[in-house]
């Protein structure tokens, strides 16, 4: 019964993260009370301090969520079978603009949707984002290493400083994609990004 219990006490937590991640996607983390996020979640207002202490508890929770998504993401991509590393990472950038559109994104571009908003309002969250994201790089950093020893690509720079630039790149397009509703900003970074890699394709 005890088992049960945590069990039940587990789903509801990921329950009120994964509805939360939805809403706060699409809305933002200021404009998105709890009371919408427990009320898409089904879960009464007394239990959310069950599980959160805080409202910023649980936006540490929310982005620790996401970015463990994430990274298990990219680990699968960037270790696809039968592809050179060239091509996995060409891969990872092609996701990105298909999940990090200027539509709904569904909780998928959370990172690019909160970086601004919450680094300033929140210290713990700002540190999780770091974390995240300095995750990702150094991913990406370890890619392009291994894609240069391999011969399926050519950077000028040190593997961190392009994986760095690429990821700052990609977020900043992300951004200007929401601005000016098209697709243009993905099309200029992946153009950058294939000056910057020089992929052999093939």
């Amino acid at each position: 019964m005890a088992t049960a219990n945590i069990t039940e006490s587990a789903d509801t937590r990921e329950n009120i993260i994964a509805v939360g991640q939805r809403i706060i996607g699409a809305k933002g983390f200021s404009a998105v009370g709890l009371n919408e996020i427990l009320s898409a979640a089904g879960v009464p207002k007394g239990s959310f301090y069950h599980y959160f202490g805080s409202k910023d508890a649980f936006g540490v929770a929310l982005l620790e969520s996401y970015f463990d998504e994430y990274l298990a993401d990219l680990d699968s991509t960037l270790g696809e079978p039968g592809l050179t590393v060239a091509q996995r990472l060409m891969n990872y950038w092609q996701i990105w603009q298909d999940t990090q559109s200027f539509s709904d994104c569904q909780g998928k571009c959370l990172a690019v949707k909160l970086g601004a908003e919450v680094a300033d309002m929140s210290e713990a969250m700002r540190a999780t984002l770091k974390r995240g994201t300095s995750g990702i790089i150094e991913r990406l950093a370890r890619a392009i290493q291994a894609g240069v020893e391999e011969g399926s690509l050519s950077v000028s720079e040190d593997p961190s400083s392009v994986a760095q630039s690429l990821y700052q790149l990609w977020l900043g397009a992300s951004v200007m994609v929401k601005i000016v509703r098209n697709l243009q900003p993905f099309e200029t970074a992946m153009a950058s990004t294939r000056l910057m890699l020089h992929p052999v394709s093939g």
